[in-house]
């Protein structure tokens, strides 16, 4: 079975929502709640914003331990299966409908997370990366109270560099001048092949913590941020995400 081609980021999670949880990556919950929890030191009940949180998975959690939730995505149908999730595990979460570039949280955040490429670096074709990017670092950081922890993880781009040839060049499927890629890529999930045309630039990480500190955060730390292997240790090249630890200034 196939599903697919998807044109767009959103018309692609709107599809994989009701099987999203089954991909093995989703697995680690409880492990990576408890991590974020112990980096973020939060008093109970604080409110934590959640960008790109998709079926709702670490935001459930979290209201789980008491805190109060506000979760961000711009697929209608993860909303959806986010408010069921919500409701059989008998919790609330503010749950809101909203393109993170634009979305800029009414009431200050004690802190925010935006995990497993929640947010940042879902580019359409017609879009820049940097104004997209930027975009929502910067809507974060407004969204939040001085001094309040954001913990990010997104793709590597390290790996993607080191993986592209002078054969992708010559394809003109990868820029070296603008680091753009723009190709057909094929996912294996829980509903099949699916196939999603993907127009990607991704940031190393100097890039990265320079374009959170224009918007107003300081990174404390870069670490290792694939999912199920979260930890204080060294970020390794060809590893698919990387994590920041920062606060708002």
């Amino acid at each position: 079975m196939s599903t697919g081609p998807f044109e767009t980021w959103r018309d692609f999670f709107d599809a994989i929502a009701p099987t999203y949880e089954q991909n093995e990556f989703t697995k680690n919950t409880l492990v990576e709640v408890q991590f974020l929890l112990d980096h973020m030191n939060l008093a109970p009940g604080a409110r934590i914003l959640d960008v790109g949180c998709g079926t709702g998975r670490h935001a459930i959690e979290l209201a789980r331990r008491g805190f109060s939730v506000v979760g961000v995505d711009f697929s209608g149908q993860m909303l959806f299966e986010a408010k069921r999730n919500a409701e059989s595990a008998g919790v609330n979460v503010d749950w809101i409908e909203a393109n993170a570039t634009e979305y800029i949280c009414a009431t200050p955040c004690d802190a925010a997370i935006c995990l497993c490429e929640g947010a940042i670096g879902l580019i359409g074709h017609d879009e820049d990366a940097l104004t997209h990017d930027l975009s929502i670092y910067r809507n974060i950081a407004a969204s939040l109270k001085p001094q309040a922890p954001f913990i990010l993880t997104t793709l590597n781009a390290y790996a993607m560099i080191r993986r592209m040839t002078d054969k992708e060049i010559e394809a003109e499927a990868f820029d070296p001048a603008t680091m753009v890629a723009r190709y057909a890529d094929s996912f294996e999930l829980p509903t099949g092949s699916t196939t999603v045309y993907i127009k990607e630039r991704r940031f190393i990480p100097p890039e990265v913590i320079s374009m959170m500190h224009h918007a107003g955060f300081d990174v404390q730390h870069v670490w290792g941020g694939t999912a199920g292997e979260w930890g204080e240790r060294q970020l390794k090249l060809d590893e698919v995400e990387v994590m920041f630890v920062s606060f708002k200034r």
